[in-house]
């Protein structure tokens, strides 16, 4: 109704193209204001929760943006629900029968452009993670042993933690084992970053 077509308008265009294909209504489902922009709509659950339970078969809907205005959105229905032949999308405006290969053509078009979507923000977010290790900064998880994070992610080295590094770089490259790196250690005073002793497990 916000795109102009009110609700009775809607309503009649979709009995008429029920009437015309021999299509039985099991339920005319109003989600009255409330936007197509989200999933989350009372109406819209109800439909989706009759085509799970077997309740009815297929969806019909006015236009292809009276479900969903997210490409996101819609290539998560399709894979959900449409992928398959046992479920149905009907829409009036748009033409698109997923009974047909013209229209299932066009509902996997709108899911490859869906998942084209999703890889693009990964890869934009790969690309971005490894800009900020490469400057640096922390990317998420524990940060390293041996740094600090600083209030805008930078990792910082922590002169103590370097320094217990630095001793067991040296005991390993004098052959010590690791159980007598760990007693080296010991001998001078160093532990863990909660000021227990160190264990053979955390020094490698």
């Amino acid at each position: 109704a916000d795109r102009g077509i009110s609700l009775d308008a809607q309503r009649s265009k979709l009995e008429a193209y029920a009437a015309l294909y021999d299509i039985e209504l099991a339920c005319v489902i109003v989600d009255a204001g409330v936007s197509a922009k989200t999933l989350d709509r009372p109406g819209l659950q109800q439909a989706l929760g009759m085509l799970k339970k077997g309740e009815a078969n297929a969806l019909l809907i006015a236009k292809l943006d009276r479900l969903t205005r997210s490409v996101k959105d819609l290539g998560a229905l399709v894979e959900q629900y449409f992928a398959s032949d046992k479920i149905t999308l009907l829409s009036v405006a748009d033409s698109i029968d997923t009974r047909t290969a013209a229209g299932r053509l066009v509902l996997n078009v709108l899911g490859s452009v869906a998942q084209w979507e999703r890889e693009t923000i990964s890869e934009r977010t790969t690309d971005a993670m490894h800009h900020l290790k490469t400057q640096g900064r922390k990317t998420g998880g524990d940060v390293p042993y041996g740094f600090t994070a600083s209030a805008d992610g930078t990792l910082v080295a922590d002169a103590d933690e370097q320094a217990l590094l630095d001793a067991i770089r040296t005991a390993r490259s004098q052959g010590y084992s690791q159980r007598e790196v760990v007693a080296a250690l010991a001998s001078q005073g160093f532990t863990t970053r909660k000021g227990t002793p160190l264990i053979l497990r955390q020094v490698q």
